[in-house]
């Protein structure tokens, strides 16, 4: 299998060269000015962060691209799909707001602001793929009518697709409401009694009605459950978990099938950038974010979304991990960071099934930027 060409600069700076100069330089090596056509609508896709979260990507990065995509003639925009759990990004409404919030301003990144997939969530295009559980998916309006996708990720770990990256960024970020509940439908989260505390912090985070709290032990309707997991993220007692029997295989293969959805017809005209910093043990949804698991690394770009989340794992775990972090094993050089986190999910789910279908490769080629 030919090895997909992949670019990295660490995090290193000096007086005449800092970081814009080489997130520039990773752009204009990795190719922008081959995807980005006069004229063209360029969706910047990337994660907000949930209200409480601070290891999103900085907007002055963000602004950056945007600046760069405006130099070929591009008309950039900035977006991202609203959540399936209750939280500050359900709507665009609150969406927007949070967004600015955090910096996500015009005056700030330069490019409005589209939530993609609409008011609540249900604006999107239905798009054919070829994929084992689906041939068809929804993807958000604002992504599949654009003309040039690129997606900033911030890399950072899961608790039920082990590590969120460029394909967690494409699948489940580029889906309606409805794309995002198919995908989590075959995961129903249980409540272990003995650490439940009655707190009720899950029933505010679910959407769906799904939670009840009956003699101060939380309890789960498995009928209305949408499998989503933020009561899981929500829990300050760590009493609600996954059940691993079968859901979260599917759930990441399902991700894996959105991404395909997402690039249709930009397969040429797509550009991913990961930031491997701040990388925290959870998803950015999360109201918290908690210490890193390793200390930063760098920012990794290129073309193929399955080599660059193969070539970020390949970078987190040959690092040290970081004592005092979430990390219960796995901490020396070589050892699997996310495993050491979530040791039930298995974040190479994603990575095989995209090989499997042709969606990518997970064999790269890495140029280190001076």
């Amino acid at each position: 299998m030919t090895a997909k060409q992949l670019n990295f600069t660490n995090m290193r700076t000096t007086l005449r060269r800092n970081l814009y100069n080489k997130l520039d330089d990773l752009m204009k090596v990795t190719g922008l000015e081959d995807i980005v056509s006069p004229g063209d609508k360029v969706a910047i896709k990337l994660h907000f962060g949930e209200e409480g979260n601070t290891s999103f990507i900085r907007p002055i990065f963000v602004r950056r691209v945007v600046e760069a995509v405006k130099a070929l003639g591009g008309h950039p925009f900035i977006t991202d799909t609203n959540t399936l759990y209750v939280g500050s990004r359900t709507d665009a409404v609150n969406h927007l707001t949070t967004a600015i919030t955090h910096g996500f301003d015009y005056a700030v990144v330069g490019a409005p602001l589209i939530i993609a997939d609409g008011l609540r969530g249900s604006s999107g295009v239905e798009v054919d793929i070829p994929g084992e559980h689906y041939s068809k998916v929804e993807i958000a309006a604002g992504i599949a009518q654009a003309d040039v996708l690129i997606a900033l990720t911030h890399f950072k770990g899961h608790e039920i697709s082990g590590f969120g990256g460029a394909l967690k960024n494409l699948g489940m970020g580029c889906s309606t409401r409805a794309g995002k509940l198919d995908m989590h439908s075959g995961i129903s989260p249980k409540v272990k009694a003995k650490l439940c505390v009655g707190c009720a912090q899950c029933l505010r985070w679910c959407a769906h009605g799904a939670i009840a709290v009956k003699d101060k032990k939380a309890k789960i309707d498995k009928e209305l459950c949408a499998g989503c997991g933020e009561c899981i993220l929500s829990c300050p007692e760590h009493a609600i978990m996954i059940q691993w029997a079968t859901g979260p295989r599917e759930m990441q293969e399902k991700m894996v099938e959105f991404a395909m959805g997402a690039m249709k017809e930009k397969e040429q005209k797509s550009l991913f950038i990961s930031f491997i910093t701040q990388v925290s043990p959870s998803c950015d949804c999360a109201s918290n974010n908690d210490t890193p698991v390793v200390a930063d690394i760098g920012i990794l770009a290129g073309r193929d979304p399955v080599a660059m989340d193969q070539c970020s794992i390949d970078m987190v775990n040959n690092a040290q991990g970081l004592v005092g972090s979430a990390l219960k094993s796995g901490h020396e050089p070589g050892g699997d960071k996310f495993g050491g986190v979530h040791p039930n999910a298995d974040w190479r789910i994603q990575l095989d099934h995209a090989e499997k279908l042709g969606f990518g490769s997970r064999v790269y080629q890495l140029t280190e930027l001076e």
